[in-house]
């Protein structure tokens, strides 16, 4: 018998994946001036940090999806590449 939940999990790329691992890698990839142009959230455009991201991030639903669409687009587009 198989497990409905972690049949669904299986294909979603965020699985096991934490928010500050999601933002830490945008981070380094981006850089904070290019995330904040390409997701306009102040936590990202004004003395961003981790921390102050991650912070926000947990409490704003719809920022939280725009984050993690990209991080999703940008694994998506490295893994075309390898």
């Amino acid at each position: 018998m198989t497990d409905s939940k972690s049949q669904g999990q299986k294909n979603n790329p965020l699985h096991g994946v934490t928010l500050e691992q999601v933002v830490t890698e945008l981070e380094a990839n981006y850089g904070w001036q290019t995330l904040g142009e390409l997701i306009n959230i102040r936590c990202f455009q004004s003395d961003p940090s981790i921390k102050s991201s991650l912070k926000f991030l947990r409490k704003t639903p719809w920022a939280r999806d725009k984050v993690e669409a990209l991080w999703i687009e940008m694994h998506e587009r490295q893994n075309c590449w390898s």
